[in-house]
């Protein structure tokens, strides 16, 4: 706990029962996760706190949003020292068609796309669509 208390106070967040909560979930799943699931585990916790925190998670560069096609909002952890810049730190995100889970693959980055003059990207996001190692083994 005092692991995630740190990380919480390293990115300017207050580390309260909830969000170390949260963080503790997330970090065990490993995988993305939308606000359902995590509604569903915290039912008795109100439903606007944890879209907060989910949100204040993002705006401090804890967690990043996933658009994986299934029109569901997922969220990650980002790794230590990530800042999710639009020029740094793009990774690959990859959906299992099979069991519906979105994984992050940090290790396989997204090379930087020089676009044509008057065109400024504000986001990016690869999703690779297909059967997962737990799926397909």
């Amino acid at each position: 706990m005092k692991e995630i208390e740190k990380r919480l106070n390293d990115n300017g967040v207050r580390p309260t029962a909830m969000r170390i909560l949260i963080y503790k979930y997330m970090a065990e799943k490993e995988i993305a996760v939308a606000l359902t699931n995590i509604e569903n585990v915290f039912a008795k916790a109100d439903r606007t706190t944890l879209y907060r925190t989910l949100k204040t998670f993002e705006q401090k560069g804890i967690v990043h949003q996933i658009d994986d096609g299934t029109h569901i909002s997922k969220f990650a952890l980002c790794e230590p020292g990530c800042n999710c810049e639009l020029e740094q730190d793009l990774h690959l995100h990859f959906h299992c068609t099979n069991c519906d889970e979105t994984v992050c693959l940090t290790e396989q980055k997204i090379p930087h796309i020089n676009l044509p003059d008057g065109y400024v990207a504000e986001d990016a996001n690869l999703v690779l669509k297909g059967i997962c190692e737990k799926c397909s083994g």
